[in-house]
C-alpha cells in the first residue's frame, strides 16, 4: 500500500542532496510512504521501491539510499537492504511536496449502490481515479469530495476510508470505495484473499484456439519502458503472482470479445496478460494494440479500422462485474454495469463486418 501520493518527480534532485549522516540536523519531509504487503516475499528495496513508484530509476532510488533518505520505520536503510512484509518503507527529502489535499468538485457520478459503509460506482473512460502526476485534479477522488462536502465524516483525504481497489484511467467500469475504516479494512482483507468476484469485457485483437484458458504469470515492471508492466514465469522472483481466466463471448475473425475473470489484481493485469499470449487489447496504445495487428492490407480495411480507433479511442476494457461481502451485514453483494456507449459501438462495427465478410480466417 502506497500512502501520500504516486508523484516521483521529486526524486529528480536527489542528485544535489546531501547525506543524513552529514548534517542530522536537516529538516525532512515524508514524500512517500509504502507498506509492504503481508504476503511479500524478500526482496532488494531498490528493486521493490521501483515496482512500487513508476516514473523513476532504479539508479536515482539508489542514490536515495546512499543519501540515507530512504528509511525502514525510522532507520535508514542501504540499497541491499531486504524488505520483509509489513516494512514501512519512508522516502524522504529536505524538502516539503506538493500539496495534494484531495479538494471537491462538481464531476458527475454514475453510483449504482450507496449506503452507510460503501459506495459503489460506475466510473467512465478518461477518468483518472487518484490524484498523481499530471493529473492533479479532476479525478474520481475530487469528485467524490465533492459528493461527501458537508459530512466530515467522510473526509476523502483520511487515509482510513475511500478506494480499495483501483482501474486505469482509459478503462471503464465497477468501484468500490469504502466510507468507513472498518469497511475499508474488510475490504481489503477480501481483496487481499482473493474473495471478490471481478469480471471484465475485452475486445482483442486475434482469434483463440479454445474457448476458454487461464493466463499464470508473474506481473512487474517493464524494465524497458516503466510506463508498461511486463509477464515473468511465475517461478521466477521478479514481479506478482498473477492469473486471469479468460472466455470467448463472440468471435469476428480478426478480433474477439473476451470476458476477463481476475483471480489475482495486479497493475494493467489483462493488459498484460493479453498481450503476453499474442492478443493484445484493441486500441490499447500502450501494449500495442493500436496498430493493424490481423487482418488485409486493402486500404477499405484500414479505413474500417482507422473509423473503429475512433469509435473507441482508448483500450476495449470494461470492468463489467464486482462482487464482495457486505463488510457490515455480511450479505453479498453483486453488481454489474452495462458496456459504455463507445465500446458497444465498437463491437456492432465488428459484428457488421464479420456478417458482411462471411467467415473470417482464424488469424
Amino acid at each position: 500500500m502506497i500512502e501520500n501520493h504516486d508523484c516521483t518527480e521529486e526524486l529528480e534532485g536527489l542528485d544535489n542532496q546531501d547525506s543524513l549522516e552529514d548534517d542530522d540536523t536537516l529538516p525532512l519531509y515524508e514524500h512517500h510512504r509504502i507498506v509492504v504487503d503481508p504476503g511479500q516475499k524478500m526482496m532488494r528495496i531498490d528493486k521493490y521501491i521501483i515496482e512500487h513508484l513508476p516514473n523513476t530509476s532504479r539508479n536515482r532510488i539508489q542514490r536515495a539510499a546512499d543519501a540515507g533518505f530512504i528509511l525502514v520505520g525510522d532507520t535508514p536503510v542501504k540499497r541491499s537492504y531486504k524488505v520483509k512484509p509489513l516494512d514501512i518503507i519512508r522516502i524522504m527529502l529536505d524538502r516539503p511536496h506538493y500539496d495534494n489535499k484531495i479538494l471537491p468538485e462538481d464531476i458527475p457520478l454514475d453510483i449504482v449502490y450507496e449506503d452507510n459503509d460503501l459506495i459503489v460506482v460506475n466510473k467512465p473512460a478518461g477518468l483518472v481515479v487518484h490524484p498523481g502526476h499530471g493529473n492533479w485534479n479532476g479525478t474520481l477522488l475530487n469528485a467524490l469530495a465533492w459528493h461527501f462536502k458537508g459530512l466530515p465524516q467522510y473526509d476523502i483525504n483520511n487515509p482510513e476510508i475511500g478506494l480499495v481497489h483501483r482501474i486505469d484511467k482509459d478503462t471503464s467500469g465497477l468501484l468500490v470505495i469504502a466510507k468507513t475504516a472498518d469497511a475499508k479494512t474488510h475490504l481489503g482483507r477480501q481483496f487481499f484473499n482473493k474473495t471478490t468476484k471481478r469480471e471484465y469485457n475485452a475486445l482483442v485483437w486475434g482469434n483463440f484456439t479454445d474457448d476458454t484458458g487461464r493466463i499464470e504469470g508473474n506481473i512487474a515492471r517493464n524494465p524497458r519502458d516503466r510506463m508498461q508492466m511486463a509477464v515473468f514465469p511465475p517461478d521466477s522472483e521478479i514481479g506478482k503472482h498473477a492469473v486471469t481466466h479468460w472466455q470467448v463471448m463472440e468471435r469476428f475473425g480478426y478480433t474477439t470479445l473476451v470476458r476477463c475473470r481476475l483471480e489475482t489484481g495486479r497493475t494493467h493485469q489483462i493488459r498484460a496478460h493479453m498481450r503476453h499470449i499474442g492478443h493484445p487489447l484493441f486500441c490499447d496504445e500502450r501494449y500495442g494494440g493500436n496498430q493493424i495487428l490481423k487482418g488485409n492490407t486493402t486500404s477499405h480495411y484500414r479505413q474500417f479500422i482507422e473509423n473503429c480507433f475512433k469509435t473507441c479511442p482508448r483500450q476495449a476494457l470494461h470492468a463489467k462485474t464486482l462482487g464482495f461481502i457486505h463488510p457490515h451485514t455480511g450479505q453479498e453483494m453483486m453488481f454489474t454495469s452495462q458496456l459504455p456507449a463507445d465500446m458497444t459501438a465498437l463491437i456492432d462495427r465488428w459484428r457488421n463486418y464479420s456478417n458482411y465478410n462471411g467467415a473470417l480466417p482464424a488469424t
